[in-house]
C-alpha cells in the first residue's frame, strides 16, 4: 500500500505510533475525569497523567476534553444561599485569616450549607482541619441547629482535646450555650469571624463551594439516609483521593502522612 501511495514506510509507522499514543492519552484522560466526579480540569488531570507516566501539555488535554465532550462541573454557575443574621458575641477572631497552619488540629473551621432532599431543605456541616484541608467531621440533617454541629464533632476520629481552636462565622447555631458547653468540656478555644466578613472564614466557604460543585449539584437525594450515605462516600474520596493545589497536588491524607514522616 505504501508503494501504491508512494509514501515511505517510516511515515506510515510514525503515524500509526502517534495514533496509538493519542488513543492511550485520550483513554487515560476520560478515565481520570470520570473517576474523579467530573471535577478535574486540565491542571489536575495533567498531574494525574504524570503519575501514570504520561507527559501531556494542558493545551493538549484541553483539546482532547473538548473533543470528548468532557466539561468540568466548575463551569456550572453556583447558587449562593442567603446569609442568616449574625450574633453579637464579643468573642475575638483568634484565627485572623492565618489559613496556612503547620500543626494538625490547631485550627478547625466550620460552616453550614443548604442541600435539597426531594422538596425540602436539609443541611450539611463539615469540620475542616486547616493544616491539611482534611474534612475530619461531618453531619447532615433536616434542621440548621447546634445538634447538627455536635453530630459532626461526634464523627471526629481521635481525642477531641487535640483540637486547639474552633473557628466559624457568627451564625447563631455556632454561638450558644450548648456549643459553649461542648467546647469547654474538651478545652477547645473559640474564634469567631468579624461581623459581616466572610473572608475571615474563607477556607470553610471554599470547601462548601467545592462540595456544591463536585457533590451536591451532581446528586438527586431521595432521603436523609441517602444524603448521609453519599456524604460519607464523598468525604472519603475528598480526604483520600482528591488532590489539592494548595497541598502541592497531594490528597489531605497523603499530606498528613508526609508531614508525619518528616517529624519521625
Amino acid at each position: 500500500m505504501c508503494d501504491v501511495l508512494q509514501i515511505a514506510r517510516s511515515t506510515f509507522y510514525y503515524d500509526a505510533q502517534e495514533r496509538a499514543t493519542e488513543d492511550d492519552v485520550t483513554e487515560a484522560i476520560v478515565d481520570i475525569f470520570h473517576k474523579n466526579r467530573k471535577a478535574y480540569g486540565t491542571r489536575k488531570i495533567k498531574v494525574k497523567l504524570h503519575e501514570r507516566g504520561l507527559i501531556v501539555s494542558r493545551r493538549r488535554i484541553g483539546r482532547i476534553m473538548k473533543e470528548q465532550g468532557l466539561v468540568s462541573t466548575y463551569t456550572v454557575a453556583q447558587y449562593k444561599p442567603h446569609k442568616t443574621a449574625c450574633n453579637e458575641a464579643t468573642t475575638a477572631n483568634v484565627l485572623k485569616r492565618e489559613f496556612e497552619q503547620t500543626e494538625a488540629k490547631r485550627f478547625v473551621v466550620s460552616d453550614l450549607t443548604y442541600v435539597k432532599v426531594q422538596d425540602r431543605w436539609h443541611y450539611i456541616c463539615v469540620l475542616v482541619d486547616l493544616f491539611n484541608r482534611e474534612i475530619i467531621g461531618h453531619s447532615a440533617g433536616p434542621n440548621k441547629d447546634t445538634a447538627l454541629i455536635t453530630r459532626a464533632f461526634a464523627t471526629v476520629k481521635g481525642d477531641l482535646h487535640q483540637i486547639q481552636w474552633f473557628h466559624t462565622d457568627r451564625g447563631g447555631e455556632f454561638k450558644n450555650q450548648k456549643m459553649d458547653e461542648l467546647l469547654e468540656t474538651f478545652e477547645i478555644g473559640r474564634s469567631l469571624s468579624m461581623k459581616g466578613c466572610p473572608y475571615d472564614n474563607a477556607v470553610a466557604e471554599a470547601t462548601y463551594k467545592i462540595m456544591k460543585t463536585e457533590f451536591v449539584n451532581q446528586m438527586n437525594f431521595q432521603s436523609l439516609r441517602h444524603l448521609e450515605l453519599e456524604l460519607y462516600d464523598y468525604v472519603n474520596w475528598f480526604n483520600k483521593h482528591r488532590i489539592h493545589g494548595t497541598l502541592d497536588y497531594m490528597t489531605p491524607v497523603q499530606y498528613r502522612q508526609e508531614a508525619l514522616k518528616k517529624v519521625v
